[in-house]
């Protein structure tokens, strides 16, 4: 039995927002809000990924990844909350374990790509708390169907990459969505309806 996952940005409520990987004093990225400039960001696709976890069967957790294709955010560090936050994400690029798997999740049970080829989040309020945190709400596309999502997220760093001598800065978001609610609730609930969504969002300014 096959698997989905619907793809994107979401929240269930009372979901912890988990912590990434500690940033060490050596690295070019710090979490220091000041260091980000105002302006517009365009998505960097090598560093965005959004990775999904379903509860397959009740027996193991399964996990796929998808990438984004394009994208931005605009913020002005002095006024966070009007930050917008927009990023397209091609379903026909979803990775999965073994091919056959991937075509299956992309054919017209689920995503149905050829029709519906990318996911899209528009965030519509940004909500700035304590300790570098922030609530995203927004707009989540997948296939005709529109849900507002709400992603928990954490400032991961900002700074100047010494490989590109560009100002980089990258977030990380957490939520839960019911891949029904997009038209992908397929073998549920044998396989679980919540999925679990990682996001790990990279900007660079131009």
């Amino acid at each position: 039995m096959r698997v989905i996952l619907a793809a994107a940005i979401a929240l269930a409520a009372g979901t912890a927002l988990a912590q990434p990987v500690p940033t060490a004093t050596e690295q070019p990225g710090q979490a220091e809000p000041a260091r980000i400039e105002a302006g517009t960001y365009q998505v960097d696709p090598d560093h965005t990924q959004v990775t999904w976890t379903v509860n397959h069967l009740g027996f193991s957790m399964l996990e796929g990844l998808f990438g984004a294709s394009e994208g931005s955010i605009t913020i002005d560090p002095k006024n966070p909350s009007g930050a917008k936050v927009e990023v397209t994400f091609p379903i026909d690029a979803v990775r999965v374990t073994l091919p056959e798997f991937g075509e299956h999740l992309q054919s017209a049970e689920f995503f149905n790509a050829a029709q519906y080829p990318a996911a899209r989040f528009v965030s519509t309020s940004v909500t700035v708390a304590e300790g570098n945190k922030a609530t995203i709400v927004g707009d989540l596309t997948i296939k005709d169907q529109t849900k507002p999502v709400t992603i928990d997220a954490v400032l991961v760093g900002a700074g100047t990459n010494p490989m590109t001598d560009s100002l980089n800065f990258g977030f990380y978001g957490s939520t839960t969505i019911k891949r029904s609610d997009f038209g992908l609730g397929a073998y549920a609930p044998a396989v679980s309806d919540d999925v679990q969504l990682e996001i790990n969002a990279a900007f660079v300014k131009p």
